[in-house]
């Protein structure tokens, strides 16, 4: 929970919790925010901050908070605008900008290859000592690697950044084999 000061209609200063602060000419104590009533914090100018929705920054560039004071409910109202990251690389001058596709089938692969990083020693002991894999095993891979491919060839499709988010979020993975 965040809280404002607000005078004359307008956000004055943003507090930090378990600070001490000023409004006016009297100084209130670092646990004011914590120990006082609704009450109080109104007759001192304090409003709550109520944090409006703010996009994931993995996917998209996130302004700083804009502050807006409610008079209706004595609250301030803090909203965020965003713009989404490129999905595409792009090439300028051969410098080449990853996208946020690339940047998540690197990831994707990047899980995958840590899953089977685990049993790898059992299919080098298979072709060095020709030693059975384990039925399990060998299923836990095939379902590792299927999966791999399925989010790569689902985030290369991805025709925006709601749908990249739609397929991370459907993430597959198998239990430990």
């Amino acid at each position: 929970m965040s809280f404002a000061v607000v005078q004359n209609g307008a956000v004055r200063q943003l507090l930090q919790m378990d600070m001490p602060f000023t409004v006016g000419d009297k100084t209130y104590s670092s646990n004011f925010l914590r120990s006082s009533t609704p009450q109080e914090k109104l007759e001192a100018g304090v409003w709550e901050v109520i944090e409006g929705t703010r996009a994931d920054d993995r996917f998209y560039w996130v302004s700083p908070a804009s502050h807006r004071v409610n008079e209706v409910n004595s609250t301030v109202e803090a909203t965020y605008a965003s713009t989404a990251k490129q999905l595409e690389d792009v090439t300028e001058n051969d410098t080449t900008s990853k996208g946020l596709k690339s940047n998540w089938i690197a990831q994707v692969k990047d899980t995958a290859n840590k899953l089977l990083a685990a049993t790898d020693w059992m299919v080098i002991r298979k072709v060095e000592r020709n030693v059975d894999i384990p039925s399990a095993t060998v299923t836990y891979r095939a379902a590792v690697i299927t999966e791999c491919t399925r989010l790569v060839a689902a985030i290369t499709a991805a025709s925006d950044v709601p749908a990249l988010i739609a397929v991370l979020e459907a993430q597959g993975w198998p239990a430990n084999g």
